[in-house]
C-alpha cells in the first residue's frame, strides 16, 4: 500500500518550505513533500483529496487529530489515516531548523505497519459496583451514584450521624476486608463485625427504642463501648433475628462487577491496582474524578494479551528449589505468581508495563504488543531515515504514551513561545506502552544500530521497583560499553515531572561513542540472541578488543565454578538447569558447561547436595562461551561383581560412608559397590536374606 503525506508548517511557525519538502521526501523514499501552511484551514482541500483514496494517509499534526479524523468520517474514506506529531518533537525550539532529519525519521515510522494482533484479553461489567469505607463518604456517594449503578455498600465504620431507613440498595457492614479480581469479577470477603446485620434489619426501630444506654442509633449498629449486655434489643428484634451477640459464622462474601473504595487506605496496596478497582480515599476532587471514570465502566471490554510466556525456558524453578523469581518480584499488578517449577501470569490484571520482561534473564517472559521484532523495526527505520536525511549523533527517547507524551507536548509548546530550549534536534521520541517494556537487548541493539543515546524518560508514575530494574539493567549495558571502550553514558534514565525538568534534562545529555559501522541484524523475538547479535557487533567495531568482561551481580551472563574435591559428580545440577548450560557426558562420568547457555538463575547453586557450585557473572566474547567446558571429571567405579560401570569412586566412597549404618546394607556393604542389578542379584542369592514371604500375617 502507498504512503501520502501530508505536511504543515503550522501557519509558518516552523522552518519547513519546498526546500524541505524536497529533503525530507528524499530521506523517506517518496518525491517531495508539498508542505501546507493552513491544512487545517484553507488548504484543507489538499487533505480531503488525499483521503479520497486507498492510500494510506500520514498527517503530520496531532494538534487537529479530531478535525482530520471528523471530516475523514464524513466523507466515509476507506483510506488508513495515521497522525505524527513533528511540532512539538522539534518543529517549535531553537534547535528547530537542524531538526529536519528528525521530522523525516518520524514521518517514516509512523508510515509503518502494525503490529501483528494477538489474543484479546475480555472484561464483562454489568454495572455492580461495592463502595467500601466509612459511612460518612461511602453514604452520599452511594446516593449519587444509584441511578447509573447497581450499588452495594460496606460500611467498614460508622459515625451515628447517617440515617438508614429505605432500603435502596444492599447494606453491609464488617471488617477484615479483602478483596481479589478484576473488572467484572470482584470478589469480596469481610467478617461481619457488629451484632446487627444490616441486610437482616428491616429498620422497625424496636432495637432503638429498646436500649436503655441509647448504643443504637439510626445507623443501626451498636456502640459496642455504650452496650451494658442486657440483650433488651435482641429480644425486641425477636423473629426478624437481625442481631446476635453470639454469631459463629461471620464471614461474608459477594461478588461486584466494580469497586469504590473510600477507605483512608486503600484494600489493594498494589502500585497497578486492577483495572475497575477505584480508590480515591478522602480526596473529595479525586472522589468526582474517578467516580465519572466508574460509571463508564460498564458494558464490554478487551486488550491486548501484552506478554507471552515459554515454559521451557523459564528458570524459576526445579525439582521444588526456586532459582529465578525476578518477574514475580518485579511485577507491580500482582499478575505473576509461582506454579510449582514455573510461573503463571493472570491476564486479567495485566497491565501491559513489561517490566517483566525486562528482568527475564533466559527470555521466558517475552512482551508479545508490540513484539520486540516490531520495536526493532521501528527503531531501525527512525535511525536509517535520520541519517539518510543527514542527521548525526541520534539520541532516541523512549518516554510512555501518555504520561510522557504529555511532558513532550508541554515542553515543545513552551519553547514555542520562546519559553524553553526545545526538544534537541538530535533526540527522536519513541512512544511505547510503558518504558519498563524495553531493556538492554533493546538498547545495546539501538547503540549498534547507530543510537548515541538511548534516554529513558521517568515521570513519576512509575513503580518503584521497575526505577530500580531499569538503573539495573543500566548499569550492565553501560558496564559492557565501558570495557569496550566505548566513550561516554549511553544509557541514561531522564527524571522529570514538569516540562521545564524535561527541558533541562533534555539539555544534559551528550552523545556517546558508538560503532563506526552501523548494524543491520533484526531485533529477534529471542531475547538471547538478539543479546548476541548486539555484543557481537559492538566487540566487532570495538576500540578496545575484550575477550572477557566482568559485570554487576544479576546480570544474565557468567560462569559455573565447580569445587572438584566437593563435587561427587551425582549430576543434581544437570537436572536442575533449565537452560542446558550444565550437562553430562554419556560416555563417562563428566561435568561440562556451554557458558553461553548460562542465565545465572542459581539452581544449580541451590540444588547441589555438596554445596560445591558457585556462579560468577561475567560475559565472554569470543569462541569459549560456545564451547563445551569440562568443569569436573572422574574415573568410573566398575561394578565388583560384573565389572559395568556405575559410577565414580567418590560418589561411591561417599556412599559407603553414608549408608554403612543403613539397616539396607548392614553387614553388606559390598552392595554398595554393586550395580543395581547385581545388587538384586546379590540379594536373591543370599539364603540368610529375610524375604517379604517370611513375615507373619
Amino acid at each position: 500500500m502507498a504512503t501520502r503525506y501530508k505536511v504543515c508548517n503550522c501557519n509558518r511557525t516552523m522552518p519547513l518550505d519546498a526546500a524541505t519538502g524536497a529533503a525530507i521526501g528524499s530521506a523517506i523514499g517518496t518525491s517531495a513533500l508539498p508542505v501546507a501552511s493552513q491544512l487545517c484551514r484553507r488548504e484543507v482541500g489538499a487533505y480531503l483529496d488525499a483521503i479520497d483514496g486507498n492510500d494510506q494517509v500520514v498527517v503530520a499534526c496531532t494538534q487537529e487529530r479530531a478535525l482530520f479524523s471528523e471530516l475523514a468520517e464524513q466523507r466515509e474514506t476507506a483510506a488508513p489515516i495515521r497522525f505524527v506529531n513533528i511540532r512539538e518533537t522539534g518543529g517549535w525550539g531553537k534547535e528547530a531548523r537542524q531538526a529536519i532529519p528528525k521530522m523525516a525519521a518520524l514521518l517514516a515510522a509512523a508510515a509503518l505497519p502494525d503490529p501483528e494482533p494477538v489474543p484479546s484479553v475480555d472484561y464483562v461489567s454489568a454495572g455492580s459496583v461495592l463502595l467500601v469505607g466509612p459511612s460518612s463518604r461511602v453514604m452520599p456517594w452511594a446516593d449519587r451514584l444509584a441511578a447509573q449503578l447497581d450499588v452495594s455498600i460496606l460500611l467498614t465504620s460508622v459515625s451515628g450521624n447517617e440515617v438508614l431507613l429505605e432500603r435502596r440498595y444492599p447494606v453491609y457492614s464488617g471488617s477484615r476486608v479483602r478483596i481479589e479480581g478484576w473488572l467484572g469479577a470482584f470478589q469480596v470477603r469481610w467478617e461481619q463485625a457488629n451484632p446487627i446485620d444490616l441486610e437482616l434489619c428491616t429498620r422497625c426501630n424496636a432495637c432503638v427504642n429498646a436500649c436503655p444506654e441509647d448504643a443504637i442509633g439510626l445507623d443501626y449498629q451498636i456502640n459496642l463501648a455504650a452496650c451494658t449486655g442486657h440483650r433488651a434489643c435482641v429480644k425486641a428484634c425477636d423473629a426478624i433475628g437481625a442481631i446476635d451477640f453470639m454469631r459463629s459464622a461471620t464471614g461474608r462474601e459477594k461478588e461486584f462487577d466494580l469497586v469504590f473504595d473510600l477507605s483512608d487506605q486503600p484494600l489493594i496496596r498494589l502500585h497497578q491496582a486492577p483495572q475497575g478497582y477505584l480508590a480515591p480515599g478522602a480526596d473529595p476532587a479525586r472522589q468526582s474524578e474517578l467516580a465519572l471514570q466508574l460509571t463508564q465502566l460498564v458494558g464490554e471490554f478487551s486488550k491486548p494479551r501484552f506478554f507471552a510466556y515459554k515454559e521451557k525456558l523459564c528458570a524459576h524453578g526445579r525439582n521444588k528449589k526456586t532459582g529465578c523469581s525476578t518477574c514475580i518480584d518485579i511485577c507491580s499488578a500482582g499478575a505473576i505468581s509461582s506454579n510449582g517449577d514455573h510461573v503463571t501470569v493472570n491476564p486479567h490484571l495485566c497491565a501491559g508495563c513489561g517490566a517483566c520482561t525486562t528482568v527475564c534473564p533466559s527470555g521466558a517472559m517475552t512482551y508479545a504488543y508490540p513484539r520486540a521484532s516490531d520495536l526493532g523495526r521501528k527503531l531501525r527505520t527512525l535511525l536509517n531515515t535520520y541519517a539518510k536525511a543527514g542527521g548525526l549523533q541520534p539520541a532516541l527517547l523512549l518516554h510512555s504514551e501518555e504520561r510522557g507524551a504529555a511532558l513532550i507536548d508541554a515542553a515543545g509548546r513552551l519553547a514555542g513561545t520562546r519559553s524553553a530550549h526545545g526538544v534537541p534536534a538530535r533526540v527522536i521520541p519513541v512512544a511505547m506502552h510503558h518504558v519498563a517494556s524495553a531493556g538492554i537487548d533493546v538498547w545495546l541493539s539501538a547503540i549498534a544500530y547507530g543510537a548515541t543515546n538511548v534516554l529513558i524518560l521517568l515521570t513519576g508514575e512509575e513503580a518503584p521497583q521497575y526505577v530500580e530494574a531499569l538503573e539495573q539493567q543500566a548499569g550492565i549495558a553501560q558496564t559492557i560499553l565501558a570495557a569496550l571502550g566505548y566513550r561516554g553514558t549511553h544509557i541514561e534514565l531522564l527524571r522529570a515531572s514538569t516540562a521545564l525538568e524535561l527541558d533541562t534534562e533534555l539539555q544534559r545529555a551528550q552523545p556517546a561513542t558508538v560503532p563506526a559501522a552501523p548494524a543491520t541484524f533484526h531485533i529477534d523475538a529471542e531475547k538471547r540472541t538478539t543479546l548476541r547479535f548486539a555484543v557481537e557487533h559492538l566487540a566487532a567495531h570495538a576500540p578496545i578488543p575484550a575477550t572477557e568482561i566482568a559485570l554487576p551481580a544479576g546480570a544474565p551472563f557468567g560462569a559455573v565454578a565447580v569445587n572438584t574435591s566437593a563435587c561427587t559428580l551425582c549430576m543434581s545440577c544437570v537436572g536442575a538447569c533449565p537452560e542446558s548450560a550444565l550437562i553430562d557426558n554419556p560416555a563417562k562420568p563428566q561435568l561440562r558447561f556451554i557458558e553461553a547457555n548460562c542465565v545465572q538463575c542459581g539452581l544449580c547453586e541451590k540444588t547441589c547436595p555438596e554445596n560445591a557450585i558457585s556462579l560468577t557473572p561475567r560475559l565472554l566474547l569470543d569462541g569459549r562461551a560456545r564451547e563445551r567446558v569440562v568443569l569436573n571429571e572422574a574415573e568410573p567405579f566398575h561394578c565388583i561383581r560384573c565389572g559395568s560401570p556405575f559410577g565414580t569412586l567418590q560418589m561411591v566412597e561417599n556412599m559407603l560412608t553414608r549408608l554403612a549404618g543403613h539397616g539396607a546394607f548392614a553387614g553388606n556393604l559390598d552392595r554398595i559397590k554393586m550395580c543395581s542389578d547385581c545388587r538384586v542379584v546379590d540379594m536373591m542369592e543370599n539364603k540368610q536374606e529375610v524375604s517379604i514371604l517370611d513375615v507373619k500375617r
